[in-house]
């Protein structure tokens, strides 16, 4: 396949740029993702575009929908909790498994991405209103190096697919400014801190809240009629235990 001027592909190219589009709220859930303006847009064939769209549809950021093409995914109160749900029973027990056997490179990898994150401005400072895209590299660097020492690859592969899908969500519970209620910044440090002292039961829990916090707050403002997010099962939140 013909190469860009950067190395990659034109698959990865159309690739990066619709992800970043969709991550960054460019492109809204339940958007339609039409050949004729993509093609025109990137100056390539619709098949390019097709494969493209295929792995945004991999990564749960595109649905691919029958006699209607492609769409960026919905959100729902009902999905939210669904994936919720399942990102948090998954993705502990690669953070357990992790802590059990992770070793020094493991922890070090950590410390690294954790004073990254922690060094990087979280705004973009051009638009005070959108998260910065190195922050928001950081930050997925650093959630992903605290699961690396788990040894089971599926349940990592399942991990990093959710976390995949859950961007969606908290890019849209970013939008809405900050959350007086919670402490990111020392929520990531306390991670990193019980992930180095093995202390597999604290982290285990801090994770598990630090996942449910943003889509309470989702589905607080939803229930509250704030966010046109189904509001079937809003209510209570989803809390860490979930």
């Amino acid at each position: 396949m013909a190469k860009t001027e950067a190395g990659g592909t034109r698959v990865d190219a159309v690739w990066l740029s619709l992800q970043s589009d969709i991550l960054a709220g460019r492109l809204r859930p339940g958007e339609r993702l039409k050949f004729p303006p993509l093609s025109k847009r990137f100056g390539l064939s619709p098949s390019v575009i097709r494969e493209a769209l295929n792995r945004l549809a991999d990564q749960g950021l595109v649905r691919m929908q029958p006699h209607q093409g492609f769409q960026v995914t919905p959100l729902s109160a009902v999905d939210l909790r669904e994936l919720v749900e399942v990102r948090v029973h998954v993705e502990t027990e690669v953070f357990r498994r992790a802590i059990e056997h992770g070793d020094l490179r493991w922890e070090t990898n950590i410390v690294a991405t954790h004073h990254m994150l922690a060094r990087t401005p979280e705004k973009d400072p051009d638009d005070p209103a959108r998260t910065n895209e190195a922050w928001d590299e950081a930050h997925s660097a650093f959630h992903r190096a605290l699961l690396l020492g788990c040894t089971n690859k599926r349940l990592l592969d399942l991990a990093t697919r959710l976390r995949q899908e859950f961007k969606l969500y908290r890019h849209l519970s970013d939008s809405l400014g900050d959350d007086s209620e919670r402490d990111p910044a020392g929520e990531h440090k306390q991670l990193a801190d019980a992930a180095i002292a093995r202390d597999g039961a604290s982290a285990v829990e801090q994770l598990a809240a630090h996942i449910a916090a943003p889509a309470d707050r989702l589905l607080r403002l939803a229930a509250a009629g704030k966010l046109p997010l189904d509001t079937a099962l809003s209510g209570d939140g989803i809390g860490p235990s979930a």
